[in-house]
C-alpha cells in the first residue's frame, strides 16, 4: 500500500499538485460544487496510476486542484464504496494519497436519510459524529505505521473547532443547520422501515453508505475533519416513502448551492 501510494502521490506532485490547504470528498449530487473551484489542473481517475474508477451515476470520476474562497483545495468529485466492489481499502485510496500530498484537513460530504422528526428533506446536517456498521473497516489487518498507529484515538473524529468555525459562518450566511450522528450501513439497497427505526435506535440522526471509512482513515493519519451530510430523504416513521437514486440525486442537487455557499465560506475563513 504504501508504494502505491507514494506512486501516486509522485504523478500528482508531476501535475503541479502542491501545497494543498483542503482535501474534499463530494458524494452522491454534489459533484457540481467543483464548479466553485478556480481549476488548476483536473485529472479523470482512470488516468491517475493505482485510482480505482466509480461506478456510480452522479460521481463522475475526476480530481480538481485549483483555489476555493482563496485557498488551495484537492476535490474529489465521486467517491468509492465498498458495496461497489472495492476493497474497503480500496475506497479510503485516495485519503492516503491526500495524506501524503501534505494535506491535514479533509472535507466530507454525503447524501443521507435523516430519521428526525424534524428533519425534512434538503436540510443540511453537519456530522458530529459517526456509527461504523459496515462490516469491514479499512485498518483491519497488518498495521504500517508509517501511515500512523495501530490503535487509532477517535474521541474527536469530527473536529470541535472546524464544526464550530462552520456554525459561525452559517449564522453569518444565514444557513439554517442541523446537527447529528451520522450511521454507515454497507448498500446498496436503502433502508426498510425497520433498519430505519434500528439506526434510530442505535442513537444516530441519518444514515448512509459511505464517508465513515474515509474518516477513519484520515484519523489514522492524522487529520482533522469536517463532515456534512445533506438530507435526501426521510426514515421517519409514518413518513417513509418509495426512494431512487434519482431522488437522492435531484435533492442534493438543489442542496449543492448552499452546501457550496457553507463550504467556500468556511474554506476563506479557517
Amino acid at each position: 500500500m504504501w508504494n502505491r501510494v507514494e506512486e501516486t502521490v509522485k504523478y500528482l506532485k508531476g501535475k503541479g499538485i502542491k501545497d494543498v490547504d483542503f482535501g474534499i470528498v463530494l458524494g452522491s449530487g454534489l459533484g457540481n460544487l467543483t464548479s466553485k473551484i478556480e481549476c488548476l489542473v483536473k485529472i479523470p481517475y482512470d488516468e491517475i496510476p493505482n485510482f480505482p474508477v466509480s461506478t456510480v451515476e452522479g460521481h463522475s470520476g475526476e480530481l480538481y486542484y485549483g483555489k476555493l474562497g482563496g485557498k488551495l483545495v484537492l476535490a474529489m468529485k465521486g467517491r468509492f464504496h465498498y458495496y461497489e466492489g472495492w476493497s474497503i481499502q480500496e475506497t479510503v485510496f485516495p485519503i492516503r494519497v491526500m495524506k501524503l500530498l501534505g494535506i491535514d484537513q479533509l472535507i466530507v460530504s454525503n447524501a443521507s436519510g435523516g430519521v428526525e422528526a424534524d428533519f425534512k428533506v434538503g436540510d443540511i446536517m453537519i456530522i458530529s459524529d459517526h456509527i461504523n456498521m459496515i462490516p469491514e473497516h479499512p485498518l483491519r489487518g497488518k498495521n504500517d505505521e508509517r501511515f500512523g498507529p495501530r490503535f487509532v484515538d477517535m474521541h474527536e473524529p469530527y473536529s470541535l473547532k472546524m464544526i464550530a468555525k462552520a456554525e459561525e459562518v452559517a449564522a453569518s450566511l444565514d444557513i439554517p443547520l442541523k446537527k447529528g450522528i451520522y450511521l454507515a450501513l454497507q448498500g446498496p439497497t436503502f433502508e426498510t422501515p425497520a433498519e430505519y427505526k434500528m439506526v434510530k435506535l442505535m442513537g444516530a440522526n441519518a444514515v448512509g453508505m459511505s464517508t465513515v471509512p474515509e474518516v477513519i482513515v484520515a484519523k489514522h493519519m492524522g487529520m482533522d475533519c469536517f463532515g456534512i451530510s445533506v438530507i435526501t430523504d426521510l426514515g421517519v416513521e409514518g413518513q417513509i416513502e418509495a426512494v431512487s437514486h434519482e431522488e437522492v440525486q435531484k435533492v442534493a442537487k438543489i442542496a449543492e448551492k448552499v452546501v457550496g455557499k457553507l463550504v467556500e465560506g468556511f474554506v476563506k475563513v479557517y
